[in-house]
């Protein structure tokens, strides 16, 4: 039963720490369009997307652990373990989302209602926050629910590789000892989860956009 806490720990620290870089640089690279930090941002996009989740958490131990020593190697136990295999998982959603978080917050500030709310002389922070920001959110959580996927898929190599003691790590130990009961129940685990999640973000959407309702067919 302690593998399943440790997962979810695991895969709630990746994705705050995914938010926590996406929505900020998505924001302020569609708000700079075409500047040199709106390049600088959709280049680090390009590269957390194609960097691969093994080799970038190599690079992690290498740098982090061996040279600078600052963080363990390996284990579980405390928010030092933790900080290494959450940034390991955490960069590849953090790049996807900061592109749909720029293309999302782009196409609201070309809508009507924006122009007019810059037309009436409220201060630019203002529309950003007020009226752009809630409503180029429903494209990112869409994405955020969908990648949960991700972060479950991805559990199973950063697991492996910080030896972090949670679901993924039992999948690839019960492949190598073909225990294929437990290779069952921890597929199966990670399907439930999945669905449950995207329920979560459907539900959601009507406390994002007041005008989506959920109601019984006549």
């Amino acid at each position: 039963m302690l593998k399943i806490p440790a997962t979810f720990q695991l895969a709630l620290a990746a994705l705050v720490v995914s938010l926590l870089i996406a929505i900020p640089a998505g924001i302020i690279s569609a708000v700079k369009q075409y500047s040199p930090l709106d390049y600088l941002t959709m280049t680090g996009a390009l590269l957390g997307v194609s960097m691969p989740n093994f080799w970038l958490g190599l690079l992690l131990i290498l740098l982090f652990s061996v040279t600078l020593g600052w963080f363990p190697v390996f284990g579980y136990g405390s928010l030092r373990h933790m900080i290494l295999p959450a940034v390991t998982l955490g960069t590849g959603m953090a790049a996807i989302t900061t592109r749909l978080t720029r293309s999302s917050m782009l196409d609201v500030l070309r809508q009507d209602y924006i122009i007019a709310a810059r037309s009436k002389g409220l201060a630019e922070r203002n529309v950003i926050r007020t009226h752009a920001l809630k409503n180029s959110f429903i494209p990112v959580v869409t994405i955020v629910g969908l990648q949960i996927g991700h972060l479950l898929e991805g559990t199973v190599i950063v697991e492996s590789i910080f030896a972090w003691p949670g679901i993924g790590k039992l999948l690839v130990d019960s492949i190598f000892a073909r225990d294929f009961s437990m290779i069952q129940g921890c597929v199966l685990l990670f399907a439930v989860l999945f669905v449950i999640v995207n329920l979560l973000v459907d539900i959601s959407y009507v406390y994002l956009d007041p005008r989506i309702r959920y109601e019984k067919e006549s």
